[in-house]
């Protein structure tokens, strides 16, 4: 049975630090706009209180959810059990992109490792917080986080990864802005 939750309690917060990957969903406004649900991984979550959250994002070929919470800041971040007993924990809330230059990124990259590649940080004021079951998730082993994201951006280094996201990430396959470079 699910059920929501006034805050992040401990018994969440340890459920959300075992796990290995989260998803991120957001939406344009537009009901023609394209529903965006990506993956997450490596140790690029964090939960800075009881109701914020904030993961890393980094540089890749889209830009739909920065796109998304510039023009409406809904978020949504979904949490799955695919190993030892079954859970689903969701963090609906508004999210805020901080980029590099923004005044108070430096203080909340600190709170990550030091990964190449990171285009902003993701924060999240948490508004509705549930679990539910989780029992319909099949059961999988994690062997281990892919390194390619890291080695690609160490290998473009600032300037390449600045071109990159010039080309990619201005602007959502929805035509709504992206980064600002």
């Amino acid at each position: 049975m699910g059920k929501v939750y006034p805050a992040i309690d401990e018994k969440l917060s340890t459920f959300i630090a075992g796990q290995h990957v989260f998803f991120v969903a957001t939406a344009p406004l537009g009901s023609n706009g394209h529903v965006n649900l990506s993956p997450k991984g490596l140790d690029s979550f964090r939960i800075l209180n009881d109701r914020t959250v904030a993961y890393l994002d980094f540089v890749g070929s889209g830009i739909e959810t920065i796109a998304h919470l510039r023009e409406n800041g809904r978020i949504v971040i979904m949490f799955c059990a695919f190993d030892g007993p079954a859970k689903i924990v969701r963090l609906h809330g508004r999210g805020r992109v901080i980029e590099p230059a923004d005044l108070d990124f430096s203080a909340l990259r600190s709170r990550f490792p030091n990964y190449a590649g990171v285009r902003s940080i993701i924060r999240i004021d948490c508004e509705r917080i549930s679990d539910s079951c989780g029992d319909g998730v099949p059961l999988f082993r994690f062997e281990g986080h892919r390194t390619r994201i890291q080695e690609w951006a160490e290998t473009k280094g600032p300037e390449g990864l600045a071109d990159y996201q010039r080309r990619k990430n201005v602007m959502s396959c929805d035509g709504l802005p992206g980064v600002t470079l």
